[in-house]
């Protein structure tokens, strides 16, 4: 599982994003979403920890704390939801169409 961090500086690094969680177990990875066209930060990041343990004391210590002039909201990151096709019907290929005329 994840952890999603919101309402990060701009300014914060993987590596500060890694020594604060580091505090509360062992950290596996760290991502820190850029935008696509300016390939700046984004403002939010993940942190996946080695153990659900270590993710529910990082998460009850830090979600609210104050950290480099903002409050962190550090909560469990949902699943990805599929983006792929929101037009209803209009992506279902194996309708036929033409049978309603």
């Amino acid at each position: 599982m994840s952890i999603y961090v919101g309402n990060l500086s701009f300014e914060v690094t993987q590596d500060d994003l890694n020594s604060i969680f580091a505090e509360y177990g062992t950290v596996k990875r760290v991502q820190l979403p850029t935008d696509r066209e300016t390939g700046l930060p984004r403002g939010f990041g993940f942190v996946e920890m080695e153990s659900e343990a270590a993710e529910s004391t990082a998460i009850e210590a830090l979600d609210g704390a104050e950290w480099m002039g903002r409050t962190m909201k550090v909560n469990k990151a949902k699943p990805r939801e599929d983006r792929r096709s929101s037009g209803g019907d209009w992506g279902n290929k194996n309708q036929n169409y033409s049978k309603r005329y």
